[in-house]
């Protein structure tokens, strides 16, 4: 595949398909059923959907946002992760070619895109996300090499010089783990404090599984994102609502969305920040 433009509007349309599939993930993982069967019905009526009606996008619009049988509306999610999906795959294969890092990312994306509409629609982040995305992570780290921070200084300070695979695996062990372990900690003593769960463990088993995709100084990154992202617009939304506290905050939307900023690189952000703080 040579022509950049063409391999990113094939990687687009491909995202579509993947999109439609995530939202059957979204929907059945969430609600522990298959994912294989039965086949995709309305959730109001249980009509089954034909073909000509689960086209990404096209279908809803078509439908305009209702379903065939019994006119009921169809949530804005689905189109929305669609085309969400499309958008990331189409970007890191224009950004990266057809290469081992463009696959990397996109399956990260789509990983971040599960798990945020998961968090919106149920407030429950599926293992199928978050520990298979780990494994995933784990795995992708030998082909895919992260950059040699803190893991390779540690191993050059020991005086080990592995492999290039095995130092861009002990950055996702411990991206993945050395994070994870603290919010856990951070989250158990607050609890304790607070006398109410402070942290749900799916968003640790979220922040490891970013680690694994992202390195230590990545993860890091989305965390402060993630953090800066819910003060600003979550906080203000339960001071307008006159909420002290009774409302869930979707921490992992927040911190989802800024996965995808740092993975994405979107606005030049990462770069801008990496420079600041001497990273």
């Amino acid at each position: 595949m040579t022509d950049p433009v063409l391999f990113a509007l094939i990687a687009g349309v491909f995202g579509l398909l993947i999109g439609s599939f995530l939202n059957v993930c979204i929907y059945r993982w969430t609600r522990d059923l298959s994912v294989v069967r039965p086949r995709s019905a309305c959730p109001s009526c249980n009509h089954l959907i034909a073909w000509y009606d689960n086209v990404p996008v096209l279908s809803y619009l078509l439908l305009r946002g209702r379903c065939r049988y019994c006119r009921e509306m169809i949530a804005w999610t689905y189109p929305a992760v669609e085309l969400l999906t499309a958008l990331f795959f189409g970007y890191f294969a224009a950004l990266d070619g057809p290469s081992p890092l463009a696959a990397k990312d996109c399956l990260f994306a789509a990983i971040l895109i599960g798990l945020i509409f998961s968090d919106l629609d149920t407030r429950l982040l599926p293992d199928q996300f978050t520990l298979g995305g780990l494994c995933a992570g784990m795995a992708l780290s030998f082909f895919v090499p992260l950059p040699p921070t803190l893991f390779g200084l540690l191993a050059g300070m020991a005086g080990f010089e592995p492999a290039p695979r095995y130092v861009s695996f002990g950055e996702a062990m411990l991206g993945a783990f050395v994070p994870a372990g603290v919010m856990w900690l951070l989250g158990l003593v607050t609890g304790k404090v607070l006398n109410k769960e402070a942290l749900g463990f799916g968003d640790v088993k979220m922040v490891a599984m970013m680690g694994a995709f992202l390195g230590i100084g990545k993860v890091l990154l989305a965390l402060m994102l993630g953090s800066v992202l819910g003060l600003l617009v979550a906080l203000p939304m339960r001071i307008a609502r006159r909420n002290r506290g009774s409302e869930y905050l979707p921490f992992a939307s927040y911190l989802g969305t800024a996965g995808l900023v740092v993975v994405a690189n979107i606005f030049g952000i990462v770069s801008g920040l990496e420079a600041f703080l001497g990273w």
